[in-house]
């Protein structure tokens, strides 16, 4: 039976500061081709191996929309299922060849693929039946850039049904949305949506490993065995992640955020502001509190951009692998930044 966590509450006001995303300047990004298949559920299923889209390609591809799939149910995350892949992708499909012994590149190639396949014969994508607590939100119309709009929010609630399923099927929003392209998003109707893993691990996380050369945290059973694997963003240049070892102190749902510009370089103004609770929170839907303060592993509210800019010294993971990794520890887990 999956591992039930007891959480412990923390003060209202977290001094999170510690944790503002320091963004690196991404390349810009090649026009879509015209020309690109537009892939279904059908297409998706049947696929066999292919090889990866070309770095920064914008075609979907529906064997690796497939392998993404299965590896985030072998629970080696790809970060955000999309179809396009990547340096999260690259870095998972490593991480599932080294545990399997197989030649480890971090390319997809067909021995991989026909190891995933051989080890999880279901399909990669199923139905869900929108129901009113889907569209029911709260959701607000849109989150604003700056600390000061945030801080008057009451909640920084997802901004669309859209958004709020995709994130909870572990998906690209733009990818939701091509998979059906003729949904309305309304109570009764029957959408399709990536079959991703559950949000509690096999068993008790006893080991979180953060290896901050490779951008990754891995959790371990009490016997050694790989449980997780997971794409992390983790410190800065200007403000590194920590080192050595320490231990799950708590672990707090939904937290506010506390933006202190007095811990922070690249500051907004010079006042303290409380963030209300919400999936687009800075420091996403779940908290995990370290033993050293204003330090933790959390969620954020830009799922794809895990792995591509930097924290402010803590662990970013999307916000379902931190759900998934909170759901399966306990106060006193120890946590080792390699």
């Amino acid at each position: 039976m999956p591992h039930r966590l007891l959480t412990l509450a923390l003060p209202c006001a977290l001094a999170l500061a510690a944790c503002e995303r320091q963004p690196e300047p991404p390349p810009p990004a090649p026009a879509a081709s015209s020309s690109a298949p537009v892939l279904t559920r059908q297409s998706i299923d049947s696929a066999g191996f292919e090889a990866a889209p070309a770095s920064g390609s914008q075609a979907r591809s529906a064997g690796l929309a497939r392998a993404q799939v299965l590896l985030d149910r072998a629970r080696f995350s790809p970060g955000v299922v999309d179809g396009l892949g990547g340096e999260n992708t690259r870095q998972a499909i490593l991480a599932f060849q080294e545990a399997n012994e197989l030649n480890a590149t971090g390319e997809l190639d067909q021995a991989t693929f026909d190891r995933l396949v051989s080890g999880d014969g279901q399909p990669a994508l199923t139905d869900h039946t929108l129901t009113a607590e889907d569209l029911a939100g709260p959701f607000v119309d849109a989150i604003p850039e700056d600390m000061e709009g945030k801080a008057e929010l009451e909640t920084l609630a997802y901004t669309s049904p859209q958004e709020a399923l995709a994130e909870r099927f572990h998906m690209d929003q733009d990818f939701l949305t091509e998979l059906n392209p003729n949904a309305r998003f309304v109570a009764g109707e029957t959408i399709t949506v990536a079959a991703v893993s559950p949000q509690e691990l096999p068993e008790a996380v006893a080991r979180i490993e953060i290896d901050k050369a490779d951008k990754s945290l891995r959790a371990f059973a009490e016997n050694g065995d790989l449980l997780a694997y997971y794409p992390a963003s983790i410190g800065s240049a200007e403000m590194p992640s920590l080192s050595g070892e320490m231990t799950v102190r708590a672990v707090a749902p939904h937290p506010n955020y506390t933006y202190d510009p007095s811990r922070l370089t690249n500051a907004e103004g010079d006042e303290t502001l409380i963030i209300q609770p919400g999936p687009n929170n800075p420091v996403g839907a779940v908290w995990i509190d370290l033993s050293k303060d204003t330090y933790g592993i959390h969620g954020t509210p830009e799922p794809s951009e895990i792995g591509k800019t930097f924290s402010s010294g803590c662990v970013r993971l999307t916000n379902w692998n931190a759900r998934q990794l909170a759901n399966s520890v306990e106060p006193g887990v120890e946590v080792v930044f390699l």
